[in-house]
């Protein structure tokens, strides 16, 4: 989705940043997982641009019956396999939302889960908005020194494309320019290309983590 413009922003010389994400929901992350990583160095190195990865340790929190305290250290291990990928230290910042939007944002997760106890429905509803703000270059101020209207360029997962599709109906009411996304599609799973590799079926998937004999095994 508007690639073309990304292209035609880099031959004219205009600058446009990376964003794409993960969500924490296992210790370790599988190969499928790193489709969309190993994609996104390629685009950073060719294009030499600034990146920002989103870890949605809330989402985990909201969706997953994870406690707080679980997803955000989920976060942290999958940042280790997101950096061990070699992104470019000097232009690629990685932030937890549970840490980067701060204690108030926790402690109003927490609150609306005691106070509805309907998953709690009100983080659910709010949640689309903090995945599609760092499509926008003004909510990384201390990166683009405050410079607004920075185009943005989203590889991700197909999966995430509703989230981005509700993002690019809103940007131009708010003055913003639609990111533009490069989709993958999923990794097959060990058993077959019916499905996909997943963190919640360790048979389907070879984790990071696993030793070569695990591997060997799973194979």
């Amino acid at each position: 989705r508007d690639m073309d413009q990304i292209l035609d922003a880099y031959e004219n010389k205009k600058s446009f940043y990376l964003y794409t994400g993960r969500g924490p929901s296992s210790q370790a992350m599988h190969v499928g997982h790193l489709i969309p990583f190993i994609f996104t160095k390629w685009l950073q190195e060719v294009f030499d641009v600034p990146l920002v990865i989103q870890l949605t340790d809330d989402e985990k929190y909201l969706w997953k019956d994870l406690t707080t305290e679980k997803a955000y250290e989920y976060a942290k291990e999958n940042a280790k396999d997101i950096i061990a990928c070699g992104f470019d230290v000097n232009k690629t910042f990685i932030f937890s939302d549970l840490d980067y939007l701060g204690s108030f944002y926790l402690s109003l997760l927490i609150l609306a889960s005691q106070l509805f106890q309907t998953c709690c429905f009100p983080g659910k509803i709010s949640f689309p908005a903090i995945q599609a703000a760092p499509s926008f270059s003004s909510s990384f101020p201390q990166i683009f020194n405050g410079k607004e209207n920075i185009q943005c360029l989203i590889p991700c997962a197909i999966d995430q494309d509703p989230y981005f599709r509700m993002t690019r109906d809103v940007a131009p009411r708010i003055g913003q320019p639609k990111p533009a996304l490069l989709h993958s599609v999923f990794f097959p799973a060990l058993q077959g290309a019916q499905t996909k590799m997943s963190a919640s079926d360790p048979n389907s998937s070879i984790f990071l983590t696993d030793t070569p004999k695990q591997i060997k095994t799973k194979v």
